[in-house]
């Protein structure tokens, strides 16, 4: 894995939350180094999961044993139809 970008340990600990938002935003891992010698690697977070769409979920724990489109009672029973 290349590092595109390389700091010391202090500049690490005086900007550390601003090289943590960097490293995130452009998906681009920051070597830090004490002395010259590498002494971590801050890599960027995995991409978040994908959360299924509600639709369709119940898809395989359902089952549809009528007529799901016409009226549950009869239009007859409706006072409103009557009128």
């Amino acid at each position: 894995m290349s590092h595109k970008e390389t700091i010391t340990i202090s500049e690490f600990k005086a900007t550390c939350l601003s090289v943590l938002d960097k490293v995130k935003r452009t998906g681009q891992p920051v070597l830090i180094t004490r002395h010259g010698e590498p002494i971590a690697v801050i890599d960027p977070p995995p991409p978040p999961k994908k959360n299924k769409k509600w639709t369709g979920t119940f898809k395989s724990r359902g089952e549809i044993t009528g007529d799901i489109l016409s009226p549950v009672v009869n239009t007859i029973d409706w006072d409103v139809f009557n009128e």
